[in-house]
């Protein structure tokens, strides 16, 4: 005995065929192979920044450990040097105050030396793990190495 069919439509109501369904995988997975081929197509320069920042950030590491080394010989000159200056009168007062402000310019530099050392060494362990969490942590702190450095930098 055959089945019998169940009725499909009210009556008035017109039946149409079910309407295709778009899978949220799909688009997903849609999507996701987009970034994939946009990654790959733009790997060699991504590769290449990374490369770049590395030894950037070493660079300055450099320039920074030569930095704090020559201003820590010249922070001690000016010590002993500044006593003896200021209590000699053929020293043109614009002489003393240039060496007064050498002297501050050296001690802002080794006072800051710990946290931008700490910053490039963070940097660079981001850079070369691709820890990106790492690395976007540091931004504001190489910015404000950045204004340090630019505030003792002459006008």
């Amino acid at each position: 005995m055959p089945t019998p069919l169940r009725p499909t439509a009210k009556a008035g109501v017109a039946v149409s065929k079910p309407a295709s369904v778009v899978k949220f995988s799909d688009k997903l997975t849609d999507s996701l192979n987009d970034i994939t081929k946009m990654i790959n197509e733009h790997k060699s320069m991504i590769d290449s920044i990374q490369e770049i920042a590395l030894e950037l950030t070493t660079s300055i590491g450099t320039l920074h450990t030569l930095t704090v080394k020559y201003a820590g010989i010249a922070n001690n000159i000016l010590d002993g040097l500044l006593p003896i200056a200021k209590g000699l009168p053929i020293i043109p007062k614009n002489i003393l105050e240039m060496l007064i402000n050498l002297e501050s310019i050296t001690q802002k530099i080794i006072d800051s030396k710990d946290q931008t050392a700490r910053t490039i060494t963070d940097v660079q362990t981001g850079l070369r793990t691709g820890d990106v969490n790492r690395i976007k942590g540091h931004a504001g702190e190489l910015q404000n190495v950045t204004r340090t450095l630019t505030a003792i930098l002459p006008k």
